[in-house]
Parts: structure tokens; sequence; C-alpha cells
């Protein structure tokens, strides 16, 4: 195992914004309001950094069903072309209108304990392509500042949590493993939008793509416990 001294953590809560929030999110995530709690002790562990990402659309976003003709929400795909190389594409689901800028629905959560937060990056701001991850989208248009962030700052380990599951924090986590963090996501931090297929399937694939599944009472919280 590596030293203390070699352990520098980040914390990343994705999207954790009322309209992927019961009772009244457009997006909404099976008890997705539940996590708040555990999110909100995580925030006073001391990880190097603690970054809240937001998805923040323009009204004309391409994964928005009602932005398609006849498109149906939550059935309909669309396949997305590069805007610059043809020979790129990426399908992708088409949503309910979630997360427009500057609306309610994109607020984050009123329970989250905010002034523990060093900054909030937003996410899903080109109309051209879907972004789950907070790094970048699949066909790498648009990437955040958050890769660069994480190495200014002598990261070397990355804790993720928020919603959902099975989307933006399954993807958060598998970027951050590409980029060569250990990387984990802490499973009382997150819910998905499909239960059974992610307990089935999703968290395999997940950890395939390096990305460990731990529990806040583990060895691994108990690590950054340490740091204190």
């Amino acid at each position: 195992m590596a030293s203390e001294t070699a352990f520098k953590p980040a914390l990343i809560i994705v999207d954790f914004q009322e309209d992927f929030c019961p009772p009244n999110g457009s997006l909404a995530v099976p008890q997705g309001r539940a996590i708040a709690p555990v999110i909100n002790t995580l925030l006073t562990l001391p990880f190097a950094l603690k970054i809240a990402t937001r998805d923040w659309h323009p009204p004309n976003h391409i994964s928005f069903a009602d932005n398609h003709p006849g498109a149906v929400p939550l059935q309909s795909y669309h396949t997305i072309t590069h805007p610059t190389d043809p020979t790129k594409s990426d399908t992708t689901l088409l949503w309910p209108r979630h997360c427009v800028q500057g609306t309610k629905g994109a607020e984050l959560v009123p329970e989250l304990d905010v002034d523990k937060i060093d900054e909030v990056l937003d996410k899903g701001l080109d109309p051209r392509v879907e972004m789950y991850s907070a790094f970048w989208d699949p066909m790498r248009v648009s990437v955040s500042s958050l890769g660069d962030t994480l190495r200014r700052n002598g990261v070397t380990h990355v804790f993720v949590v928020g919603l959902a599951a099975d989307y933006c924090v399954k993807s958060t986590a598998e970027s951050a493993a590409e980029e060569g963090y250990q990387t984990f996501i802490v499973e009382e931090g997150t819910r998905p939008v499909m239960k059974d297929t992610w307990e089935k399937e999703g968290k395999k694939k997940v950890e395939a793509k390096g990305v460990k599944i731990v529990s806040i009472d583990g060895e691994e919280i108990a690590r950054v416990r340490r740091l204190a």
C-alpha cells in the first residue's frame, strides 16, 4: 500500500440536482434525495478537494426528446455525429427536458452542504453532444476543466457519489480511472435509475473498467478519515 503521504483524495458529487430528485424532478431517480446525509457526512472528511458537478443544459440541448419531432422521452434514441469529424458518432437515449440553465430544476438540492464544497463545475453546456461524464463527452468534443483541476491539486484518488449511479456517476468514475486515478464509487452515496440492471450487470461493468465500489464504512473511507 502507498504511504499516507501519497494519498490525496478528491470527492466528486455528481449532479445532485432538483430535477434528478423526487418528488418534483422531471427526471427523478428513485430515492435520489435520500443520499444527502451520506454525502454531507463525506463532506466533513478531509478530502483534498471537494467538487460538485451540475448538468447545466441550454434549452436546445440535443439530449432532450422534445427537441426531436416525434421522439419519445426514455424510449427514443438519437445518433449524434461529431461536429467536425463525420466518421465519429455516438448514439444516446433521449430524455425529458431537465437541468436547463437557470431553472429551479438545475439547482443543487438545498439539503447539500454547499459551504463545504470547493468548486461547482457545470457540464453538458454544449448543445451538440450528450455528456454523462464530468470529464468529457464520448467523442471528446466538449472537455471540462475537471482533469486539469485534479492534476493541479495533486489528487491521487477519486471518490464519486451523486446521481445517477448507472449514468453520470458511472461515466465520471470510469473517466477518472481512465485518467489514471484510483477511483471509487461510495455505494451509499448514489442511487441508480434502473436498480435491478445496476445490481445485476452495471456494477460488474464499472468494476471491469477499474472502478471499485466501496462502503462509507469501509477501509477506503477510513483512510480518508485518518488524514485529519
